[in-house]
């Protein structure tokens, strides 16, 4: 298991508003893997998010689902640095762009 692994893991977990996964959002700041205990850092678009907990769930969840072996799964959020638009990969732009999106 890597990082590119667990980076291809977390697209499957999409922002329920936004129709591009967390990845392509730009929303993962930093992953520690050690040994069997992962700790994922990352933010929301907007610290106030309604949607907090049910994206922190799905995240778990999901890398639960694809890396069984761990032993401890952990996500930070940290609001340090705002959100933005230009956080978004290019190819999240050019799916938003695809659905009207004017990004």
């Amino acid at each position: 298991m890597t990082e590119i692994d667990i980076i291809n893991a977390l697209k499957d977990v999409y922002d329920p508003e936004i129709p591009l996964n967390i990845v392509d959002l730009g929303l993962i700041r930093k992953i520690d893997l050690n040994d069997k205990k992962l700790k994922v850092t990352m933010t929301l678009t907007t610290p106030q998010c309604p949607l907090e907990k049910y994206i922190l769930r799905t995240v778990i969840k999901t890398l639960h689902r694809h890396f069984p072996q761990l032993d401890e799964i952990s996500v930070n959020f940290d609001f340090s640095e705002p959100w933005n638009t230009e956080k978004i990969s290019a190819e999240g732009k050019e799916k938003l762009r695809k659905l009207g999106w004017n990004i």
